[in-house]
């Protein structure tokens, strides 16, 4: 392989591997593990995994949604760091496209007007929410100096697709219009997001160059990308790696009927044209069933002659950016994603 395409980067406390995508990326990951056998954990991912066992709660898919809810917004910071103050950090509310109001937060570590970060949380678009995801918003925008609002997309099964993706389009399209109403700069906006807010980010960034509407960057935390869990890394790590197969089957049963996951504002893979979206940052955990369509959408991108920087983190699992008080690959991915996003609003 050619050293100038790659960069490896470690340290002893946390490898990654850097692709400045200038090549078939998902090629390149996919033959270099030939085998099924699933790749080494971290200590510390390791030791939350097995602190996960031990607890012995019962997983989302075998609970009501409202009680998956709960339990998500109750565990949710447990393992993250402290909430940081900010100089800004406000509730408002955008209007979706059918004039139902969603609630949001705008957090700003200044008064000043700033550029701004659309946030999508992940949960598998049936949980989660603006408490599940405050204290990763907070760091990204202390660590960016821009501005973030979360916006609190409508969840499945009551709002089935594509009610999530078009909250999402209307979230983006309000910042863009509006967002000098709460002291942004709408000229200058980014779209992001973790796992189905990863998924939802691919899909508004598609959207966005439809429309006509220029965006900063799109930043995509470990995203949903296909139609179907069918890849190796979902065999590979259907079991023991927090994100499980069947809680990926709940997840996707109570979002969209399995007739309609070939669209692609489901499965961004799948979009016939993705020429011209915006630079990408996409951050990918190595022991996670999303991993392979998430390389594979950074190929496409890629391929497409979109700018794409891939972080692909060793040794940890699905939600891992959001476990800060326990893995410093989490900060390490955080100051990634925000160092991205300072330099692609950069005036």
């Amino acid at each position: 392989m050619n050293a100038m395409m790659l960069r490896q980067e470690s340290s002893s406390e946390y490898p990654r591997s850097r692709f400045l995508c200038t090549f078939p990326v998902y090629s390149v990951l996919h033959h270099s593990q030939p085998t099924l056998t699933p790749p080494k954990l971290t200590t510390r991912m390791a030791d939350v995994l097995d602190k996960v066992r031990r607890a012995n709660r019962p997983p989302f898919y075998a609970m009501s949604v409202p009680e998956a809810r709960e339990a998500y917004v109750a565990a949710s910071e447990i393992l993250e760091v402290p909430r940081a103050p900010l100089a800004r950090v406000e509730d408002i509310a955008i209007p979706a496209a059918d004039g139902t109001s969603l609630p949001a937060r705008l957090y700003a570590p200044t008064c000043e007007t700033l550029p701004v970060l659309l946030y999508l949380h992940g949960g598998g678009f049936v949980i989660g929410g603006l408490e599940t995801h405050d204290s990763l918003c907070r760091q990204l925008a202390l660590r960016s100096g821009a501005a973030v609002v979360a916006v609190d997309y409508r969840l499945a099964p009551e709002h089935p697709f594509p009610v999530a993706v078009e909250d999402s389009w209307s979230a983006m399209e309000w910042l863009a219009n509006q967002g000098h109403t709460v002291g942004l700069d709408g000229s200058r906006i980014a779209v992001g997001g973790d796992s189905a807010g990863g998924t939802l980010a691919a899909v508004a960034a598609i959207h966005a160059r439809d429309i006509g509407l220029s965006l900063c960057a799109q930043l995509l935390i470990t995203p949903g990308t296909t139609a179907n869990a069918d890849t190796r890394s979902h065999r590979t790590f259907a079991n023991g790696y927090l994100l499980e197969a069947e809680g990926i089957a709940w997840f996707f049963d109570k979002y969209i009927p399995a007739g309609l996951r070939e669209d692609w504002r489901f499965a961004p893979l799948l979009a016939d044209d993705v020429e011209s979206v915006a630079p990408a940052c996409v951050i990918l955990a190595e022991c996670d069933p999303l991993v392979d369509e998430g390389v594979a959408y950074a190929d496409k991108l890629r391929s497409a002659g979109v700018n794409v920087e891939l972080e692909l983190y060793r040794g940890v699992t699905h939600d891992f950016i959001k476990l800060g008080r326990v893995l410093p690959e989490a900060h390490h991915a955080q100051s990634a994603a925000a160092t991205m996003l300072k330099q692609a609003f950069e005036p």
